[in-house]
């Protein structure tokens, strides 16, 4: 597919996706949405891929947010379902069972920082800016802002991000744990593709199923989460992956995983 919002590279099992709207800021309208959705699908379907990277295109910004001039001719009914297919999309996102990683280049505001929140995990430059403004133009976050961001930085802080409007630094992003490690802007991608290649010399079907087991376990009480972690922990030793993983520590070798 040719996407007119989007890049999209892929190269040693990793795939590259940026938000493409630099003059606009990257910001997020509903063809961009419609693009995003068809290229995680892409991206989930293809054998060659293991690990994606979401960014933004430019130096700018990740995603500056929801396309302002976009949303507000809107009405009820319109604004509710923009946030449905936002909703939609960044559940995608963080329901594929390949990981997902953020490299935050610039501005993740709004639908921005809710993107970043629905990857796995977020590596930041030290120029990138996180918040959620949208009570400034007298909305909520509409794609899952309210909801993931307490999960990541506790109620409490987020409480205070959502109702201030308040913009953050890499610095102080990274001190309330919404972003994993801040490194200079020249180094972001370098840095983000060297963890995605440590991802990738593992078992894959083990890492899908740590992060299955991670999502689903953070959704419900701990007993329930330890069945959850048993049945993948089971699972595992079905697979050619655990045996020859297991063989090869035996034999003080690299293992050679397969997929199978």
């Amino acid at each position: 597919m040719i996407y007119q919002n989007l890049l999209l590279e892929k190269e040693d099992r990793i795939a590259v996706l940026s938000i493409n709207r630099p003059k606009a800021l990257n910001a997020l309208n509903q063809d961009t949405l419609i693009e995003l959705k068809a290229a995680v699908n892409e991206i989930k379907d293809d054998p060659g891929i293991d690990v994606l990277i979401i960014t933004g295109a430019g130096d700018k910004a990740f995603v500056a947010g929801a396309d302002i001039a976009f949303m507000q001719p809107l009405s009820g009914v319109e604004g509710r379902a923009f946030g449905a297919l936002g909703q939609e999309v960044f559940r995608l996102i963080e329901a594929m069972e390949k990981p997902v990683i953020a490299a935050v280049n610039g501005f993740a505001l709004g639908g921005g920082c809710e993107l970043a929140m629905c990857c796995d995990f977020r590596i930041a430059s030290a120029s990138a800016k996180f918040g959620q403004p949208e009570v400034g133009l007298g909305i909520t976050p509409g794609f899952g802002g309210t909801q993931r961001l307490p999960r990541i930085v506790g109620p409490g802080m987020a409480k205070q991000l959502l109702f201030t409007a308040e913009v953050i630094d890499a610095n102080e992003a990274l001190r309330i744990g919404l972003v994993n490690k801040v490194v200079a802007p020249e180094e972001l991608m370098d840095t983000v593709k060297k963890i995605a290649g440590k991802i990738i010399k593992n078992g894959q079907i083990a890492v899908r199923l740590s992060k299955a087991a991670a999502n689903e376990g953070c959704q419900t009480d701990i007993d329930r989460a330890m069945t959850i972690e048993a049945d993948l922990f089971g699972l595992c030793f079905s697979t050619l992956d655990q045996k020859e993983g297991m063989q090869a520590f035996i034999e003080k070798r690299k293992a050679t995983f397969t997929g199978k």
